[in-house]
């Protein structure tokens, strides 16, 4: 039994050394903001990926770029044999996951004596990078 523990241990080893993870949290800006930007690079090719979000008008595609460098170091510091995989645009974004973060809650003043409590949310990010799988050809 312990031998087949351990090939199981080396197969996920060899997994987790294809994928890259990077994290950021309690980004300053609203989840749903952030899903609108993560939404649009899910799934497609790391460099592209960058371009779309260089040039994109909205705020939450900064920190969502560099987010994507991140993970782009992490990938190519365990995949050193591999840099032609990054260049070839072989590595995409697998998945990524905006979670809602902590909530500060403010008050402001509001007509008749009343106060409105705004709520300031922030959001995690996490990023996952992979190497994309080559196509099957069925005959």
């Amino acid at each position: 039994m312990g031998a087949r523990k351990r090939l199981m241990a080396e197969r996920l080893k060899e997994i987790k050394k294809q994928t890259a993870i990077a994290k950021l949290n309690n980004e300053p800006s609203s989840p749903r903001k952030m899903r609108l930007v993560a939404d649009i690079v899910r799934g497609v090719e790391v460099n592209r990926a960058m371009d779309i979000l260089r040039y994109s008008k909205k705020a939450a595609s900064r920190p969502l770029e560099k987010l994507i460098k991140s993970a782009v170091a992490n990938w190519e510091a365990k995949n050193p044999d591999k840099s032609s995989e990054l260049d070839n645009g072989n590595v995409i974004v697998k998945t990524i996951m905006v979670d809602e973060g902590r909530t500060l809650k403010r008050i402001r003043p509001c007509p008749r004596g009343r106060a409105g409590r705004i709520r300031k949310r922030s959001n995690h990010v996490t990023v996952i990078l992979d190497v994309k799988k080559p196509a099957t050809v069925e005959e």
